[in-house]
């Protein structure tokens, strides 16, 4: 079945645009927009959201990253593509969504810690949530 379960934007809209937003709110916290586009999009591969994977992918590439960094990253962690900020990011995103399994360790976390502040620590573990939630709505409703 391909086609819309439901459409949850609708028939909860007092729920969906607050996630919407929250989604406003990212794009004006402490992070780089491109930098929480990468992270959208590897939250996306990981929860295999379709709908998502285009969205962020258009919007990187509309954001200057090159093509070839796209293609590289699900593969971050042995990709020159990334730099130590970008890794540690991708790391802990990875970390949070697959949390259950995870339990986000310390070893995930102080690399994140010596690179971004507290503040946008908490920026970017809500962008990673957030994402999930849409990743979560989009796959369960077939979006």
């Amino acid at each position: 079945m391909t086609l819309l379960r439901q459409p949850y934007y609708d028939l909860s809209p007092e729920i969906y645009n607050a996630f919407v937003q929250a989604k406003k709110a990212v794009e004006k916290c402490s992070l780089d927009n491109t930098l929480i586009e990468l992270i959208y999009l590897r939250v996306s591969q990981i929860n295999g959201c379709a709908f998502c994977l285009e969205m962020h992918s258009k919007a990187l590439r509309k954001a200057g990253v090159e093509q070839t960094k796209l293609d590289a990253l699900a593969g971050w962690r042995v990709s020159h593509h990334f730099d130590a900020r970008e890794q540690a990011a991708l790391a802990w995103a990875e970390s949070v969504t697959h949390i259950a399994d995870t339990h986000a360790p310390d070893d995930v976390y102080l690399p994140l810690a010596e690179q971004f502040s507290p503040v946008e620590i908490s920026d970017l573990t809500f962008a990673i949530g957030l994402m999930n939630a849409f990743n979560r709505l989009a796959v369960s409703m077939r979006m």
